[in-house]
């Protein structure tokens, strides 16, 4: 298992004298005794990944919201500033492995903000990061498997209770699937779509677990 340490980057941006921007950026460093070398790897992908996303707040963001209030002031609406927040949350850290997400959230006026999720599953002890693929060595139609399993599991929820997906869902989960876009928790994999994929925006990020028990792994 890997100790995590929390660290926050936080920014408000000021446009004469008015706030427009709230930026805050969250992300771990790991501690493991599985690999040095990876331990330097890991911590220095999310230290790169979190300068990056503070530099988009300060270079794309803060500008655009400047416009915002300058639009709004000619308007003479109201302005609300701009949120940009990064949070994360850990779902598996057993022996030498760690899997986590990361919800990115934005928030550029309009009625509600946006959220993006991204995630990564790593083995401390190569430093390397993990594949859907890697848990399905002997099945190469691993993909077409898992979306016939999402569509029956979206079948049952429709008919056990109130859940709302488009009605071309059964295409939408085949064109929008990412392999990228899985995590892991002590029960299984989870398979995540982003807002508007397979679902309303009232759905929020979609989430299907497959059991462990169903793996190769």
């Amino acid at each position: 298992m890997q100790t995590i340490t929390q660290y926050t980057l936080t920014d408000q941006m000021d446009y004469q004298g008015t706030p427009v921007l709230n930026c805050q950026i969250r992300y771990p460093r790991f501690d493991t005794a599985c690999g040095q070398d990876a331990q330097w790897q890991v911590n220095e992908f999310y230290r790169s990944m979190s300068e990056e996303k503070g530099a988009y707040c300060r270079s794309s963001l803060y500008p655009e919201a400047v416009s915002g209030l300058e639009y709004s002031r000619a308007g003479n609406f109201p302005f609300f500033p701009y949120e940009f927040d990064v949070g994360y949350n850990v779902t598996f850290n057993e022996e030498c492995f760690a899997s986590l997400y990361f919800d990115q959230y934005e928030f550029t006026g309009g009625a509600h903000g946006s959220t993006i999720r991204t995630s990564q599953t790593w083995d401390f002890e190569t430093g390397r990061q993990l594949t859907l693929g890697d848990f399905y060595p002997d099945d190469p139609d691993y993909i077409k498997e898992i979306q016939e399993w999402i569509e029956y599991e979206i079948a049952g929820r429709l008919k056990a209770g109130p859940s709302t997906y488009f009605d071309d869902y059964p295409e939408l989960l085949r064109s929008t699937f990412q392999a990228g876009n899985f995590y892991l928790t002590p029960e299984g994999i989870v398979i995540y779509y982003q807002q508007y994929d397979i679902a309303p925006y009232s759905s929020g990020i979609t989430e299907f677990l497959l059991p462990f028990s169903g793996t190769d792994s």
